[in-house]
């Protein structure tokens, strides 16, 4: 089956958004995703390598804003945007 990767991705990364949360390293995000996805994701710069036993990434900063961007443009209704909920 042939599909949008990068499509994917960006739905993958907005979905971590979801789950992100703060911790002494920064933010992170539950890995409940789909592994090739994550990787690219990876490569990209958005999160940490999510081949090691944590059952979190950890998100860039960069990650994160772009998190919450896609989720804002692909998920949200009205006027309301993600930092208000």
């Amino acid at each position: 089956m042939e599909y949008d990767k990068d499509k994917v991705g960006e739905m993958v990364l907005a979905l971590l958004y979801l789950t992100m949360f703060n911790d002494k390293t920064g933010r992170r995000a539950w890995k409940s995703h789909d592994w090739d996805a994550l990787d690219r994701l990876h490569e990209k710069g958005y999160i940490s390598d999510p081949k090691s036993k944590a059952k979190s990434v950890v998100m860039t900063e960069e990650g994160a804003k772009r998190a919450t961007e896609l989720f804002e443009k692909h998920f949200m209704r009205g006027e309301r945007h993600a930092d208000q909920r």
